[in-house]
């Protein structure tokens, strides 16, 4: 059973950014990620709004440097699912996949956010090769080229009315006859000249070779199909908060977001939670790095006193 001073759930820009300012803390610090260090920016080809970085830089390989300059200053970086988390004298146990326990004096949340997928053959050969989950990251990419937007709420008039900027025929394929976003998205995306919209109708499969070069659809009330050019799609159909594993721990939102207070502390006193966790959350590499910094001075104070 290891004990340390603080653990760090989740591997992506918070929580990276959180092991890296606690370990310069001389506080030790143990990160358990599930997969790989990055979380959701390691899948992006290409990253290009986050300072410092004018040529742009891949996903894999900023989150690689931002894993190695925590472990520089001392972070134990382990490959472990965390299954559950309990308070006991006044410490947290945490538990892992393996059966496995870590001891820690306050632990910062980290584990994000996934993007719901559609689940369809091609969507995971072609993500960063056409297919996309976030078009502030990747829209400059798809300047003068046609793309298809899936999704109906407000996430999908949001990002469909931004890609227009790049697009010049952005078309939304939506699963009902009408949209579920707000009434003045709907009004903007509809009357925008670069908007177009396929109803009733679900993307069934993605093809390309190498990269995304059509869609199929199938129309929900005929059941006719037909094949879509197009070289890019962007799907915005909500996303689901990393949270099962802390369900009668730390207080929830109606959504499984985590609820904080100011200084990011949750409803458990020596709980933090960081990034897009988080209720309220930006979901952008950089604000997501702010929070970690911001948790992890919480945090520290939190164990000085």
């Amino acid at each position: 059973m290891k004990e340390s001073n603080i653990i760090i759930i989740g591997g992506g820009g918070a929580g990276l950014t959180a092991a890296l300012y606690t370990s310069r803390a001389k506080l030790s610090t143990v990160l358990l990620e599930k997969l790989a260090s990055g979380g959701q920016i390691a899948l992006t080809d290409i990253v290009e709004n986050y300072p410092g970085f004018p040529e742009g830089i891949t996903g894999q390989e900023i989150s690689q440097r931002m894993e190695n300059q925590a472990k520089r200053y001392g972070t134990e970086v382990l490959y472990q699912e965390v299954t559950g988390i309990e308070k006991k004298n006044g410490k947290f146990v945490i538990k892992i996949a393996s059966d496995e326990e870590f001891i820690a004096r306050a632990v910062i949340l980290a584990t994000g956010a996934s993007y719901r997928n559609l689940e369809v053959p091609g969507e995971k050969e072609l993500t960063g090769r056409g297919v996309s989950y976030c078009a502030t990251c990747d829209g400059a990419f798809f300047k003068d080229k046609e793309i298809v937007v899936v999704g109906g709420g407000d996430s999908a008039m949001q990002e469909g009315i931004f890609l227009t900027r790049f697009s010049p025929k952005v078309t939304v394929v939506h699963r009902r006859d009408k949209l579920r976003a707000s009434p003045i998205l709907q009004d903007r995306a509809l009357n925008h000249p670069r908007m177009k919209f396929i109803w009733d109708t679900a993307v069934t499969h993605i093809g390309g070779d190498k990269k995304v070069q059509n869609v199929k659809l199938n129309n929900l009330k005929t059941n006719q199909t037909q094949d879509f050019r197009t070289e890019g799609v962007f799907i915005f159909i909500g996303h689901d908060p990393n949270t099962g594993f802390l369900k009668g721990f730390v207080e929830l939102d109606q959504k499984g977001y985590v609820k904080t207070d100011l200084k990011l502390q949750t409803s458990v006193p020596g709980i933090f939670a960081a990034g897009e966790i988080r209720q309220g959350a930006v979901q952008q590499l950089v604000s997501c790095c702010g929070e970690g910094c911001e948790a992890a001075l919480a945090a520290q104070a939190y164990l000085e006193h």
